[in-house]
């Protein structure tokens, strides 16, 4: 029976459709392929979620690179390989939450989601209220309707460049994100994040106790995954992967009252005699606001002498104009919202120096960790809000209210109180 030229055409259409389709499918998992496999470490970075099984003497089994089958990809195939990856990474990431035996979700903050002891159930209720109050008023500045307004405030994640995302430290192993803010037990933290996520070992087997992390390798960059990384790794599809991983992992940072920070970040990198901060800021304040045409070259040499930058050379370098015109203020005092964009990105947990051992062990029994991890102990907060009075006792009144302007933002996102005895001449 001979074929008509229509039903000709019909089948090589219909073979021609099935070539295409199978051609782009193949592009696109190729494509998949290259970014999990785009250096040593890809997969393990690629990975959108595992289960924690407690403390192992070794390294667990590697992580499986099956991908599992979706619904949404057998069903429709996108031309746009921009939109086919989008969904493919939709599909395939289920939203990171741990369950308990009866296979419902565990509530944030609930007293029954730790392997260990339970809490106490007012205890309990109160550790998650006080989340709940936290994260509800960081929700209502960062509105449109909040007549509280700085830089940056309105723009999306996607507007945030790559380099101001360097703060966020990622923990595939456990999903978890983690913006570390400098001065705020930023180096036990992130000895936390390096345990957890194993990315350092030691004769082969990863660190199992926070404080034994060689405090030198603490703080190198090369150590920890953070989202700033992701377009060195993954390219045009880096931005993909952060939205994802944003939508589904644990997203949590750690505050204290601005101006004690300020205090405290003066205190440990200008006060003491730290060679590189002496070169790059100290040096800076003393030709500027300390009439030293010619400081000493080295910090040895200029403690020597008793010269040194005060207080107030700070707090007037950090109202100085030119300051921020020549370079970003550096991280040990620029502010949260500069370092952890809290109005684009959704925290579920937002911890305080103030309240730090309740807080760090509310947040790891939630994540489930506490069974194979604790907060490192003897932390001291050196710096407390009773000496404010003293710091700014030699700061005028109107240079200490421009300053707080300058960190208003972050003294109403996380709901410090303004303070009103160090703003008013009484």
């Amino acid at each position: 029976m001979r074929m008509t030229c229509s039903q000709l055409g019909s089948d090589k259409m219909g073979k021609s459709r099935f070539f295409r389709n199978g051609l782009i499918l193949g592009s696109v998992f190729t494509i998949l392929l290259i970014i999990i496999y785009w250096d040593d470490v890809g997969a393990a970075h690629f990975y959108l979620h595992t289960t924690i099984s407690g403390p192992q003497a070794s390294r667990p089994p590697p992580i499986s690179r099956s991908t599992p089958k979706h619904e949404a990809v057998e069903n429709s195939i996108p031309l746009d390989i921009d939109a086919f990856l989008n969904q493919f990474l939709e599909g395939t990431s289920e939203p990171h939450q741990k369950t308990r035996d009866d296979n419902t979700p565990a509530a944030f903050g609930s007293a029954s989601t730790a392997a260990g002891k339970p809490e106490d159930k007012d205890t309990s209720e109160e550790k998650r209220k006080r989340q709940d109050d936290r994260k509800q008023l960081m929700h209502d500045l960062c509105s449109i309707n909040s007549t509280l307004d700085f830089p940056g405030k309105s723009r999306t994640f996607d507007d945030i460049p790559s380099r101001e995302l360097d703060h966020l430290i990622v923990d595939d192993r456990h999903g978890i994100i983690y913006c570390y803010v400098p001065k705020v037990a930023c180096s036990h933290w992130k000895r936390v994040m390096i345990v957890l996520s194993e990315t350092l070992l030691v004769n082969g087997v990863p660190y199992r106790d926070p404080m034994d992390v060689p405090s030198e390798q603490v703080h190198d960059i090369k150590v920890h995954l953070t989202l700033n990384k992701f377009w060195k790794r993954y390219g045009k599809f880096s931005r993909h992967l952060m939205n994802v991983k944003l939508k589904n992992y644990t997203k949590f940072l750690f505050v204290r009252d601005p101006f004690v920070r300020l205090i405290s970040a003066f205190r440990n990198k200008l006060e003491k005699a730290n060679e590189d901060f002496y070169r790059r800021f100290s040096t800076v304040m003393l030709k500027r606001y300390g009439n030293y045409s010619n400081p000493p070259a080295s910090v040895v040499d200029a403690f020597r002498s008793g010269i040194r930058p005060s207080f107030s050379h700070f707090i007037q370098y950090l109202l100085d104009p030119k300051t921020q015109k020549e370079k970003p203020f550096n991280e040990h005092w620029k502010q949260v919202y500069r370092l952890c964009h809290p109005c684009q990105i959704n925290y579920d947990f937002i911890g305080k120096l103030e309240t730090v051992d309740e807080d760090a062990e509310h947040l790891l029994r939630t994540l489930q960790v506490d069974n194979i991890i604790h907060f490192p102990p003897g932390y001291r907060n050196r710096t407390t809000s009773s000496w404010q009075r003293d710091w700014f006792s030699n700061i005028p009144y109107e240079s200490t209210r421009k300053l707080y302007k300058l960190y208003e933002p972050d003294f109403k996102l996380f709901g410090y109180s303004k303070p009103e005895k160090l703003l008013n001449d009484l």
